[in-house]
């Protein structure tokens, strides 16, 4: 796939990005050279071969699910000027 300066110019616009009009040809030249890889890669045929890795098969090793330290909500909410049930009463803001 070839593309041309405008295209360039046109992509830049769309991504924002600032390229000067004497680079817009040299932009096209290497843009088109990395879409006909891309379409060299695609043309490969690859059914039967199975993926060398893939992230879903990786097992995380997880830590046992214990309790490391106690309690201490109530020395948490012992500065606190109102609690009940183990909660911070605040005064309604929204009516």
């Amino acid at each position: 796939m070839s593309l041309t300066s405008e295209d360039v110019a046109k992509i830049a616009h769309l991504a924002r990005l600032g390229v000067s009009p004497e680079d817009l040809t040299s932009y096209a030249g290497e843009l088109s050279k990395i879409l006909d890889l891309v379409d060299q890669l695609q043309a490969a045929d690859t059914d039967g071969i199975p993926p060398m890795a893939h992230p879903l098969d990786a097992v995380q090793r997880l830590r046992n699910d214990t309790v490391t330290e106690a309690d201490q909500r109530g020395a948490a909410q012992a500065c606190a000027p109102v609690t009940q049930d183990g909660l911070y009463l605040v005064p309604r803001v929204v009516e």
